[in-house]
C-alpha cells in the first residue's frame, strides 16, 4: 500500500461521503471508490495506482474547470495538498492569497515609477476584492 492511499483510508473511515482530491505533483488525483466515480461522470482515464488500486485525475492547470463542474454537480469534495486538508473554497481563498503574496513579493519597488506604482496598487486591489 502506498502512504497516499493509507490517507485516503483513513480520511474515507471519517467520511465516507466526500472525495477527496490529492495535489501529487502537477495533477490532482482521486484514488479507488473516488476514482470510480469521478472517472464515470466526467469521463476520466482510470489508470492503476497498484494492483489493486485505481486512481483517475487532471493537471493542476485544469483545476479551475474541474472546480466548476464539481460545485456545479454538488460533488461534496476536499483537496489534500501538503498533508493538509482543503474545504473546496477555503483551498481557492488560499491559493488567491498565494497569488497575491507572490505577486507582493516579485516588485523591486525602487525600480517603479509613479505610473508603474499606481498600477500595481491598482493590481493589487482588485485581487483583494476577489478575495472578499
Amino acid at each position: 500500500m502506498s502512504k497516499l492511499y493509507d490517507i485516503y483510508k483513513k480520511l474515507k473511515n471519517e467520511n465516507s461521503e466526500t472525495l477527496y482530491l490529492f495535489k501529487s505533483g502537477v495533477f490532482y488525483i482521486c484514488l479507488d471508490d473516488d476514482a470510480k466515480v469521478l472517472s464515470k461522470i466526467y469521463n476520466l482515464k482510470l489508470t492503476n495506482l497498484n494492483v489493486d488500486i485505481v486512481k483517475c485525475g487532471f493537471p493542476c492547470s485544469s483545476f479551475d474547470k474541474y472546480y466548476k463542474l464539481f460545485v456545479n454537480d454538488d460533488i461534496n469534495f476536499k483537496i489534500v495538498e501538503n498533508n493538509a486538508i482543503f474545504d473546496s473554497s477555503d483551498y481557492l481563498l488560499n491559493k488567491s492569497i498565494l497569488s497575491l503574496l507572490d505577486k507582493i513579493s516579485k516588485v523591486n519597488i525602487d525600480n517603479l515609477s509613479v505610473s508603474e506604482a499606481y498600477q500595481f496598487i491598482e493590481e493589487l486591489q482588485e485581487l483583494t476584492l476577489k478575495l472578499k
